[in-house]
C-alpha cells in the first residue's frame, strides 16, 4: 500500500509539472494564441512570426475561390477561440464581417492590406480611388508583404507581450528570406525580351508593377469575355507573339485552353494562393523568367 501510495504521488507530481509546461507563459503551449486569417498565404506569414505560438484557423480552404467563398460551420465555429482575425480585404470578408464580429466580439479585426495603396481592377481600370473596384492581390508583392508582416508582428506583440522578442526574432528573419526573394527575382526578370503576360485570372497586377510587367487579363470583374472581346484577346496574343496562357486552378480554365488552342500555345498553370508562399512567388518568378524570355 505504501508503495501505492508513493506511485500516486509521483504520477500526481509529472501531472501536475506536465500542466504546467504546456500552459507555462514562456510559449511552449500546445494551442498557442487563437487567430484567423482568410487564405492561405497569410497562414503561412502568422506562422513565419508566430511559430508554435500561435494557431492557425485558415477560412479559405486549399482550391476555393476567395472571392466567392463561404465560411463552413466548423470554421465560423473556430472563430471563437481566436483572439485576432486578420483580413485581406478580399470580396467574401465584406458579405461576411459582420457575422464575423458577432460571432467572436472580443476578438480584434485587423486588415493586413489597411493603408496600402491598392491598384483598380481592371474593371475599374482609370476611375478615382474611391475605396470600390480595387484590387485585392497585395500579397503577390513582397515589398507590401514586408508591411504586412510587421503588422502582424505589432498585433501579436499586444497579444502576447511576454513573448514579443521571440516575435521580432522572426520577423528579422521573415523580412531578410522576403529582401532575398526580392533580389532573386530582380535579377531573373531583368532582361526578358516580353514583359506582357496573360493571365486568366487578374491576380497579378502588384507582382507585375513591382517588377515592371504587364498583366493581360482574360476574366474583367468575374466575368468571362464576350465573343468580340475572345476574340481581340487572340488578336493581343499574336501581336504580341504570346505563347504561354497563365491560368489559376481555383478558376475555370476553358476559355485560356481556347486561346492557347487558337494561337499554337499553351496553358501554364501559377496560383497565387499556394500555402508555401516564398518558394511558391519563387517557382512563379522563375516559370515567367522560361516562358518571357
Amino acid at each position: 500500500m505504501k508503495h501505492f501510495r508513493k506511485f500516486s504521488a509521483l504520477s500526481l507530481l509529472l501531472f501536475l509539472t506536465l500542466s504546467a509546461c504546456l500552459s507555462s507563459p514562456s510559449g511552449k503551449s500546445t494551442s498557442g494564441i487563437g487567430v484567423t486569417v482568410s487564405i492561405l498565404p497569410q497562414k503561412y506569414f502568422v506562422e513565419r512570426i508566430g511559430g508554435d505560438l500561435v494557431s492557425i484557423n485558415t477560412m479559405v480552404v486549399s482550391g476555393a475561390d476567395p472571392h466567392t467563398y463561404e465560411p463552413k460551420p466548423a470554421q465560423m465555429a473556430a472563430l471563437s477561440d481566436s483572439k485576432v482575425f486578420f483580413r485581406m480585404g478580399i470580396e467574401y470578408e465584406n458579405a461576411w464581417l459582420d457575422r464575423i464580429s458577432s460571432t467572436n466580439p472580443q476578438m480584434r479585426i485587423v486588415d493586413l492590406s489597411e493603408g496600402i495603396q491598392k491598384l483598380p481592377s481592371p474593371a475599374h481600370a482609370g476611375e478615382a480611388d474611391s475605396g470600390e473596384g480595387l484590387d485585392p492581390h497585395v500579397w503577390t508583392s513582397p515589398i507590401l508583404v514586408k508591411i504586412m508582416a510587421e503588422r502582424i508582428y505589432n498585433e501579436l506583440s499586444i497579444l502576447d507581450p511576454v513573448n514579443e522578442p521571440t516575435y521580432k526574432t522572426n520577423l528579422a528573419s521573415f523580412q531578410k528570406d522576403i529582401d532575398l526573394l526580392d533580389s532573386d527575382i530582380r535579377t531573373s526578370l531583368k532582361d526578358l525580351s516580353s514583359r506582357r503576360f496573360m493571365v486568366f485570372h487578374p491576380g497579378w497586377a502588384y507582382f507585375a508593377k513591382e517588377y515592371d510587367l504587364e498583366e493581360i487579363p482574360i476574366e474583367i470583374g468575374g466575368t468571362e469575355p464576350s465573343a468580340s472581346e475572345l476574340s481581340a484577346l487572340i488578336d493581343t496574343a499574336k501581336a504580341e507573339n504570346i505563347r504561354v496562357i497563365f491560368i489559376q486552378p481555383e478558376f475555370s480554365t476553358q476559355i485560356a485552353r481556347y486561346i492557347a488552342n487558337e494561337i499554337g500555345g499553351q496553358v501554364t498553370l501559377i496560383s497565387n494562393l499556394a500555402e508555401n508562399w516564398l518558394d511558391n512567388l519563387r517557382q512563379v518568378a522563375l516559370t515567367f523568367e522560361k516562358t518571357l524570355k
